[in-house]
């Protein structure tokens, strides 16, 4: 009889036997610690094995009653598209679908309907009501994708309107204050120049370091969508690194010469230092104002994309569209005043214009 062929393992996986004759699988990257995972043959391996690719534990088992939201948020969180996701979106995910249970994990899943997201978005204010939609509709559409609904109830759901235009944008004034306030040489310079140069988010700024620079050309992978960024570092970045206190693996660093633990430090201490410097701005807007001033220059909508790292061509054609019809309405305007030429008025006559001689003009009539 021939023995069927072995399974070719996934990378990092290994199989080993125990001194009982047991076949088991452990993932392993490198040299880093062992995690043992289900048989590569059950329904439960796919997802331990894109948990342990995403550096993260499965959740236990459900503790929850079948059938219910909060039973499905588990089952969601124990699989491949949760594993997925990047540490700070499970975060901010986390926090809402625990809300979620804490309100409603009672309810059965497959009950739910438009009408229910509608009166929780009105709970809320308009942009935590738009971040609910969105995280309840990842949470349905996953379930569709495993044959646990039929449909996306968040799909019919109306979606919160929403007047603010986000993060503010830094003005070139607005720069120029926090220069006035931070001169080269500052940690809090560094950090602007960076952000403004590099266009990297919060998340990236705080942990982007030297061991990312080569030929002098940062590289690194993005942690938001694990994109990989590469921006070249010209004259007036370098001469901010080079006179500013720098640590060994980050750039930017505490005053005690450490590196920020999360962007969330990172985020604290520069909104401080925008306070101090009387601007309203913040890291984000940075970027914003960063890709503004590269469209208004000429810059594509792929040229954007490449530096930001935006993987929608819509994100970038914000910037492009907006820049293309400051640009459009600067030419109509010429077109409209070309239709009306400036007229030079013609100089009075000699004492015209003497008040003396008025009088005197008008003495002579009487």
């Amino acid at each position: 009889m021939v023995k069927p062929m072995p399974r070719k393992l996934p990378k990092h996986v290994t199989r080993n036997r125990t001194r009982h004759g047991k076949v088991v699988f452990y993932f392993r990257r490198g040299h880093g610690p062992r995690v043992r995972l289900p048989e590569i043959t059950a329904p439960e391996f796919e997802q331990a094995y894109a948990a342990a690719l995403a550096g993260s534990a499965l959740p236990p088992p459900s503790k929850a009653s079948p059938e219910t939201l909060a039973w499905l948020i588990e089952a969601y969180k124990r699989s491949a598209q949760w594993a997925g996701l990047a540490q700070s979106t499970r975060r901010m995910r986390d926090n809402i679908l625990a809300h979620v249970v804490r309100e409603a994990g009672h309810v059965p899943f497959r009950a739910i309907g438009k009408k229910h997201i509608n009166e929780a978005m009105d709970r809320k204010r308009p942009h935590a009501g738009a971040t609910f939609r969105k995280v309840m509709s990842q949470l349905f559409s996953w379930a569709v994708s495993v044959d646990k609904l039929p449909s996306n109830p968040v799909d019919n759901a109306r979606r919160p309107k929403i007047k603010s235009q986000g993060h503010h944008t830094w003005t070139v004034d607005e720069v120029e204050r926090f220069y006035a306030r931070w001169p080269v040489g500052s940690r809090e310079r560094l950090a602007l120049d960076l952000a403004l140069f590099t266009g990297l988010r919060r998340s990236d700024l705080y942990r982007v370091g030297r061991q990312h620079v080569r030929d002098g050309v940062i590289s690194i992978q993005t942690r938001k969508t694990s994109a990989w960024a590469t921006i070249p570092i010209f004259a007036n970045l370098q001469a901010s690194i080079a006179a500013a206190p720098t640590g060994d693996l980050a750039f930017l660093t505490t005053t005690r010469g450490q590196p920020f633990g999360s962007e969330a430090s990172f985020g604290n201490w520069f909104g401080k230092a925008c306070r101090e410097a009387g601007v309203p701005g913040r890291a984000h807007g940075l970027r914003k104002a960063g890709a503004t001033i590269a469209a208004d220059a000429g810059a594509s909508a792929h040229e954007l994309m490449a530096m930001y790292t935006w993987t929608r061509l819509s994100e970038a054609e914000r910037y492009t569209q907006a820049a293309s019809r400051k640009r459009l309405a600067h030419a109509t305007a010429e077109r409209i005043e070309a239709k009306f030429p400036r007229k030079t008025p013609s100089p009075p006559p000699p004492g015209e214009g003497n008040i003396a001689n008025f009088h005197e003009k008008s003495r002579r009539r009487k």
